[in-house]
Formats: structure tokens, C-alpha cells, sequence
């Protein structure tokens, strides 16, 4: 009974079971009569008063202590693994129970899938078995068509074989039997019977005369398609922790998107997976619309009435996506969504941008006048990919020609520094234009077959010129004052300038040089011009200009009718413009040293 206690069953059934004081003693291995009371932490072994004097001294290599204190904070520590432990045992418990109603459900989900299948099948089944009664009753019928066209034929020469049969014989009759009287008093009616007949002769060539049934599609290639009927998936269960939602910036009035990321999960019937609400600052629910991106990937659309802080939840499977609730900041239209180049002279910093155009892979290139160079930066996260120096001064305008070369005009009056010079995407010069015919090049456009047109301020036109720099033609003299950006639409062989000067205007021209038409005054209200800079074209053909003078920046339809005011830039003094892939549009802010993206 050695390490045990000994109590009465009256002293026992008093305390109500066996009191938390009853507690086995421990003995030392070595010293088999000492109880362990001590640990030595260095060694981490519990030790007995024996061992503390002998093998466990207090010292440098030892420090015995009283088991109590040790005790007390091994049981912190435990209930710290504890805590660590109840969370992930709440979400194995949760998801046990999900798996035991999953294996529940297991068969009637497949007893659907049954049915949907039979159902589907059934139909298909039922189509082929309309398909061939029909084949069968469209058969019976043109053989019944074909056998009275055939009965018909049949009756013709019947008649036909007849009457030369007759006319034969009585030919013959008058040849044999007749007098030289008979035969000149007959030869004429034979011949006026004869005549008749051989004038309108039964047709005895083309006819009907089978019903055959060709494949419409071959058995082999049908066979394939049945293959491909149905399919039987797997629904996956997404698990809601691995889920993640980017909230992109948003704008009142606009539709916006955040995106929902599974994981690479998979959800055949996202709907009954996937519980999304919006609500905005007021409590009113606002309707989203889900569409899949990708796999594993799918879009949440929605358009906000109002600005203010929105909230969004998500849920997977009943369970909130992590993060979810989350706060959506819905802004005005005139703020732009997002800016980048703050500062002057680093790395990802802009000093009087200029123009702005976007490059093959979707990215932004931004002329700095300022800093004489061009800057790329990824039209999505505002990170400056890379930069390189461009010669000359004075440089304005820019753009990305068909194989990702990057286009940009410089000049200045003063010195004969005007040039159009072509880099690589990585910034090596390929090529300089300095054609006689410009002495200022502004905006510049280049087409896809290479051919350039750029606007001169200086003798107030455009040039179109071929991609060596040589000209093919003057195009707008005597009808513009001061042009400054050039948009090209191919698909309608147009080109698009702004007028800087005292005209306020935009002029449309064909590339024979034709001006099709122009819009635009000076003014400061809706759908009026001051001093129009940056332009551009949308894939409908609508036209962008933005106004140096009020910042203004306005959409006109194709034929130059005023549309709408996506936004007004304030204080920055635009200049050139792009429309990015993901429709924003990016306003090089020549006094604000930044590219502000507004939502279009």
C-alpha cells in the first residue's frame, strides 16, 4: 500500500467522491523511501530532498526548487495550450459534424443527381425518338410523292407509246395493203399524227424514282457528342478560412467589383455556397451579382447610389469569409481613385508629367518633363516596374506603337531640339525622326501599320508621316489655332486633336486629311471647352477630353454630342490622358507632380 491513503467509506460518502487533496505520492528511483518534493530546472527532473544534497546540489550546474512553484507554472503553460487547443478543436468538432451531415446527405444528393441525369437523358432519348418518326413519316411521304410523279410519268408514255403504236400501224397498213389512191389520200393524215406526236414527246429522262435516308451527322461524331453529354462532378465543400476578398476602390454611381478568392476551390453551385451582402452607411442593402473569373476566382459586381463607408460580408458555406464583415469606402466620382507619382525626383516619383499612355501588358508609361525621362508603372498597384532617360528638351507627348515601342516627341523652338525618338521597351533609343517638315511636335498618335501622326503647334497642323519620318501629308492648315493631343480610331479611320488656342474646340479629321466635323466652345458649364488638353477614344468610339483650364474632365459621343462629366481635376492642370484596361482613366497632372485614375 506503499504511496497510498487510507480513508474510512463513512469519511468518503461524507465528501461526495474522492476529494482533489487525495493525490499518489511519487517516489525517487534512487532513494526508493524518499517522496520527489524538489525540481531541478537545469536538468529538468524532479528529485528528492536526498538527490538535492547528493546528485542535484544547489549550485551553477543545479537549482532544485520546490515542485509547488514549478507546478503552479506548468499549469499556466497548460492552460495556455488549452487555449491554443479549443479553437482548432471548436473547428474540428464543427467540421466533424459537417462531414457526419455531409455522409448524411450523400444519398440524396446522388438520388438527385440521379434524377437530374434520367430527366436529362429522357429528354435527349425523347428527342432522338421524335427525330426518327419523323424521318420515318417524312420517308413514307415522298415515296408516296415520288410513287404518283412516277404513276404520272408512266401514264405519259403509256399514252405516247400508243399513239406511235397506232400511227405506226396505220403506216404500215397503208404500205402493204393500199392503192397508189389510198396511200396519197392517208400520207397526209399519217404525217399531221406523226408530227403530233414526235412535237410534244413524253419526258423520259430525269425522274424521282428512289427515297433513300442519308446521315445527317455521323454516327461516330454523334458518338462523341454523346460522350460528352452530362458530366459528373464532385461538389467541393469550400473551406471559408482559406477564402480571401481584395476590396478594390470604389466610386458612387459607377459599377465596382471586389473579388473573391477560394483558394483555387472550386464551387459548382457557387450560389448555394456563397452568401454576399452589402449594405450602405444608411443599412440599405445594395444588389450584388456574383460571375466566375477564373478558377477558384469569382467577381462580386455591384453599384453603389450613395458615397460613404459600406459594409460588405461574405460567407462560405454558412461560415464568414476572414476579414468579413469588411468596411467599403464608396467615394465621389471627382475623387480620384487612386494617385501615384507623389513626390519629385525618386523612384516611383513624378516631376511634371506630361503625356501618359498604356503599354502592351496594360502597364502605365508616363512622360516627366520634368525629370526628362519615362516611367512604367502597373496600372493596378501604382508600383514603378522601371525608367530610363529620354535625349532633348521640352518633351510632350507619347505613345506605345504596335510592337511595344515606346514613341515620344520633344522640342524646343529656341534651340532646334525637336525630334520624335523611338525605345525599346526597355529604354534603349532605336530610332530618331527629325524631319524638316516639324519644327514643334506636340501629341503624337502612332498607327498599327507605323505611320505617325503628329500635332505642330507652331505652323498650326497635323502631320501624318511614315514610320522613317518622311511626310505624306499637311492635314488641318487654316483650321486649327494651336493643336496639342492626338487619339486615333482606326476602326473608323479618324483622328481626334484638341485646339488649344482661342478656339477652345476639337477637330475630327479623316487620315486624307477631310475635317469631318468639330465640337466645343469656350465655356466653363457642362459639355463646353477651356483650353482642351489630353484626349482619348473609348472601344464605343465616345471621346474623352479633359481641359487644362477648369480640369474638367468630360465624355462626348462618337459624333461629338455631349454624354456626361466623369470627373473635375482640381488644381493639378491635366495634360495628357489614357483609358486603362480595367476603365480607369489616368490624368497626367502636370503642376501635381502625379497620375490621378479616375473610375470611368
Amino acid at each position: 500500500m506503499k504511496g497510498h491513503q487510507i480513508v474510512t467509506q463513512e469519511n468518503l460518502e461524507a465528501s461526495g467522491g474522492v476529494p482533489s487533496s487525495f493525490q499518489r505520492k511519487a517516489f525517487c528511483p534512487k532513494h526508493e523511501d524518499q517522496v520527489l518534493t524538489f525540481y531541478c530546472e537545469p536538468c529538468r527532473t524532479l528529485v528528492c530532498v536526498a538527490c538535492t544534497v547528493v546528485d542535484h546540489p544547489r549550485g551553477d550546474k543545479h537549482n532544485p526548487v520546490e515542485i509547488g512553484a514549478v507546478a503552479e507554472r506548468k499549469k499556466w503553460d497548460l492552460q495556455g495550450l488549452l487555449g491554443n487547443i479549443q479553437p482548432r478543436g471548436r473547428e474540428v468538432e464543427a467540421a466533424l459534424c459537417d462531414v457526419k451531415m455531409e455522409i448524411s446527405e450523400l444519398p440524396t444528393s446522388a438520388n438527385a443527381a440521379i434524377a437530374q441525369a434520367t430527366a436529362y437523358f429522357d429528354q435527349l432519348t425523347a428527342l432522338l425518338q421524335n427525330r426518327k418518326e419523323e424521318v420515318v413519316e417524312e420517308i413514307g411521304s415522298r415515296c408516296r410523292q415520288v410513287g404518283k410523279c412516277l404513276e404520272t410519268q408512266k401514264e405519259e408514255i403509256e399514252f405516247e407509246l400508243a399513239g406511235l403504236t397506232s400511227a405506226s400501224e396505220f403506216c404500215k397498213q397503208a404500205l402493204e395493203h393500199g392503192s397508189d389512191v389510198h396511200v396519197i389520200e392517208v400520207e397526209g393524215q399519217a404525217r399531221q399524227r406523226v408530227e403530233e406526236l414526235l412535237t410534244d414527246p413524253a419526258d423520259l429522262t430525269a425522274r424521282p424514282s428512289q427515297v433513300v435516308f442519308s446521315e445527317g451527322t455521323a454516327v461516330a461524331e454523334f458518338g462523341d457528342d454523346v460522350a460528352r453529354a452530362g458530366r459528373v462532378e464532385v461538389k467541393i465543400k469550400v473551406d471559408s478560412s482559406r477564402c480571401s476578398v481584395e476590396i478594390k476602390p470604389a466610386v458612387a454611381g459607377f459599377s465596382n467589383v471586389c473579388l473573391l478568392n477560394t483558394n483555387g476551390q472550386l464551387c459548382s453551385e457557387l450560389e448555394d455556397d456563397v452568401t454576399v451582402t452589402l449594405n450602405d452607411p444608411s443599412g440599405q442593402a445594395v444588389p450584388t451579382q456574383m460571375q466566375e473569373k477564373g478558377r477558384g476566382l469569382w467577381e462580386i459586381s455591384y453599384k453603389p447610389r450613395i458615397e460613404g463607408n459600406h459594409r460588405l460580408e461574405v460567407k462560405v458555406n454558412g461560415r464568414s469569409v476572414a476579414g468579413s464583415p469588411y468596411d467599403v469606402r464608396v467615394q465621389s466620382s471627382h475623387t480620384p481613385v487612386f494617385t501615384i507619382g507623389r513626390g519629385r525626383h525618386g523612384e516611383g516619383e513624378l516631376s511634371c508629367p506630361a503625356d501618359v499612355a498604356v503599354d502592351m501588358d496594360g502597364n502605365i508609361a508616363v512622360l516627366e518633363a520634368g525629370n526628362k525621362r519615362v516611367q512604367i508603372f502597373d496600372a493596378k498597384t501604382g508600383q514603378s516596374l522601371r525608367r530610363f532617360p529620354v535625349d532633348g528638351e521640352n518633351h510632350f507627348g507619347i505613345d506605345i506603337d504596335s510592337n511595344g515601342q515606346i514613341v515620344v516627341t520633344s522640342g524646343n523652338p529656341c534651340y532646334s531640339t525637336q525630334a520624335i525618338r523611338v525605345y525599346s521597351r526597355e529604354g534603349k533609343l532605336t530610332k530618331t525622326l527629325k524631319p524638316d517638315c516639324l519644327p514643334v511636335p506636340r501629341g503624337v498618335a502612332v498607327l498599327q501599320d507605323g505611320r505617325i501622326v503628329v500635332a505642330d503647334s507652331t505652323q498650326e497642323l497635323c502631320l501624318l508621316l511614315q514610320p522613317d519620318g518622311s511626310l505624306i501629308r499637311e492635314i488641318g492648315r487654316g483650321q486649327l489655332q494651336y493643336p496639342r493631343f492626338i487619339a486615333v480610331d482606326e476602326s473608323r479611320d479618324l483622328f481626334f486633336v484638341t485646339d488649344y488656342g482661342e478656339a477652345h474646340k476639337v477637330c475630327v479629321f479623316d487620315l486624307e486629311g477631310n475635317l469631318k466635323f468639330k465640337f466645343g466652345k469656350h465655356g466653363k458649364n457642362e459639355g463646353e471647352l477651356k483650353y482642351p488638353t489630353g484626349i482619348t477614344v473609348d472601344p464605343a468610339g465616345n471621346i474623352i477630353v479633359v481641359n487644362f483650364g477648369n480640369g474638367r474632365l468630360q465624355v462626348f459621343g462618337p459624333d461629338g454630342t455631349y454624354l456626361r462629366t466623369v470627373a473635375v481635376v482640381k488644381g493639378k492642370y491635366p495634360e495628357g490622358i489614357a483609358l486603362t484596361p480595367d476603365g480607369h482613366i489616368a490624368v497626367a497632372c502636370y503642376w501635381g507632380d502625379c497620375i490621378e485614375f479616375y473610375k470611368y
